[in-house]
Order: C-alpha cells, then sequence, then structure tokens
C-alpha cells in the first residue's frame, strides 16, 4: 500500500516537473533571506514602509491594490503608520461614490484602488498567488526547505530584467526576464520540440525598478535590489496582512497539545499502575 502511494507521488512529481519545462524555461528565483520567514519571523516594519513608498511612487501607476482596506496601514504587524499619517495618505486617492454620485477622497474605511491599466494585474494577491510556483519546476521543494515563496518570486521578478539572449532578433516584443516564464519565445530561442533555449521569457511590463527611483526617509540606500526586496516584503504583507497571528496562533496550538499529550500520558500511567502492578496467580 504505502509503497504504491509512494510510487504514485513520485510520478505525480515528475509529470509536474515535465509541464513546467514544457511551459516554459526554467526561472532563475532567487533565495532571499526575509525577516517573516519561519515560525518566530516576523514583518520588519520599516521595510514594510520603505515598501509601501516603492509601490505608491512607482507600482501605482498601472497597479492597484483592490483588497487592501487603508484603515490597516495603520495596523501593528503592518506598516504601523501614524494615524493622521494614514489618514493623509487614504486622502491623496480619489474613489467613487455612489451615495453622492460622484468621486471623493478616500476615506480609512475605502480600499485601495484597482489597477488603472486592463492588463495590469492587481497586486494584492501576487505574492500568495505566486507563492504556487513552488520551485523547482513547481515540487513545491524549495519553498518547504528554503521557505521559497511568493516574495522570492516577485524579488527575482524585479531583479530579473537582462539584455535578450543572442538567439532572440532585435524587433522581438517585450523585456527578457530571467525569472519569468509565462511569456513568448521567438522561434529562434526554441528547440526542434518547440521547447525554449533560454531561461527565463520575454514579458509586456517594461523593467520598473532601476535603483534610486524613490528616496527612503530612514537614510537607508535605494538600490534595485534593496527596492525591489522592501516592495516584495510589502506585498507580501498586503497578501498575508494576519500571518503573525497565524504564527502565534499555531504556536500556541501545540504547545497546548504538547503539554495535553504529556498530561494524558501521565494520566493514563497512573490509572494502570495499579493494575498493571498485579500478579496473576
Amino acid at each position: 500500500m504505502f509503497k504504491k502511494t509512494g510510487i504514485a507521488a513520485l510520478v505525480a512529481l515528475s509529470l509536474s516537473a515535465g509541464g513546467a519545462l514544457a511551459a516554459g524555461g526554467e526561472a532563475h528565483i532567487e533565495d532571499v533571506d526575509f525577516s517573516f520567514e519561519g515560525p518566530f519571523g516576523k514583518f520588519d516594519q520599516n521595510q514594510l514602509q520603505r515598501g509601501l513608498k516603492v509601490y505608491t511612487q512607482v507600482c501605482s501607476a498601472c497597479h492597484g491594490l483592490q483588497y487592501v482596506p487603508l484603515r490597516t496601514l495603520s495596523d501593528e504587524g503592518g506598516p504601523h503608520l501614524p494615524d493622521d499619517q494614514m489618514r493623509a495618505y487614504a486622502g491623496q486617492f480619489e474613489v467613487y461614490d455612489e451615495e453622492i454620485d460622484d468621486f471623493r477622497a478616500a476615506k480609512p474605511v475605502d480600499h485601495f484602488p484597482m489597477s488603472q491599466l486592463e492588463n495590469a494585474p492587481d497586486l494584492s494577491l501576487m505574492a500568495k498567488k505566486r507563492a504556487g510556483f513552488h520551485g523547482p519546476y513547481g515540487t513545491g521543494l524549495a519553498q518547504l526547505f528554503k521557505g521559497m515563496g511568493g516574495a522570492e518570486y516577485i524579488y527575482s521578478l524585479m531583479v530579473g530584467y537582462e539584455e535578450p539572449p543572442e538567439c532572440a532578433p532585435e524587433d522581438f516584443e517585450g523585456s527578457y526576464n530571467a525569472a519569468f516564464t509565462a511569456g513568448g519565445y521567438p522561434d529562434e530561442c526554441k528547440d526542434e520540440h518547440g521547447h525554449p533555449t533560454v531561461p527565463g521569457s520575454w514579458i509586456s511590463m517594461a523593467q520598473p525598478l532601476w535603483g534610486d527611483d524613490v528616496e527612503y526617509d530612514d537614510g537607508t540606500e535605494a538600490t534595485l535590489e534593496q527596492q525591489s526586496e522592501d516592495v516584495a516584503a510589502f506585498l507580501m504583507w498586503t497578501a498575508e496582512p494576519k500571518m503573525m497571528a497565524r504564527k502565534h496562533a499555531g504556536l500556541s496550538g501545540v504547545i497546548f497539545l504538547t503539554v495535553l499529550s504529556v498530561l494524558l500520558y501521565l494520566t493514563n500511567k497512573r490509572i494502570w499502575a495499579p493494575i498493571k502492578g498485579k500478579k496473576t496467580s
């Protein structure tokens, strides 16, 4: 029974790997040591504030966060903006109010605006959705052993823009990205079976971050890598705002069950000790 189950699991993993390879080239995903990883990890408040600034000044021109309430920017465990700063930040957006049939300044109870372009995906759940890449090749091993998930994917995507490989013609549309595998490939970069011969693929989004795109208030140098890491952490928070509470609840549950197991074991020993100690004649 267990042997058959193991064989079936290996076959499923091999099919998943083959499907991923057939769908695109092997992506290069960086393993970033984020502060929120692990059972005791937590979000870095300063990093989330820097990531919010990167999103506001760069990403929000095209992408939205329609599932994120503006009031959560002042929550503990998140960017934790002072209440007056959160209200001032909310006021810079306009939302449509059906009651007055017109636009008005956003309030803390409102959500971030939607994406400005039809082909620009909303980023609210991007980090959680992209956790599904579970490299390498969709087997889940990288996320299991290295903690790699959606935040690493977003970071790798931001720093993954490179010069196109030599096989690509100069007029091929899009930008080449070593971490993106859902885009197109020129015929010159495919083998005889139609499979890509280069890692990554071409993406329609032009490179959004270059380094020094924003000026951080805390004096942190705004390199390409730093901005990419900060915005990836911020988008992870937008997708999992209650991650810390869930970790605390899970840890408390494990401790409770461990203590309960010890007590049940000792109770069982005490109840059966007199009976086990009797000698049969």
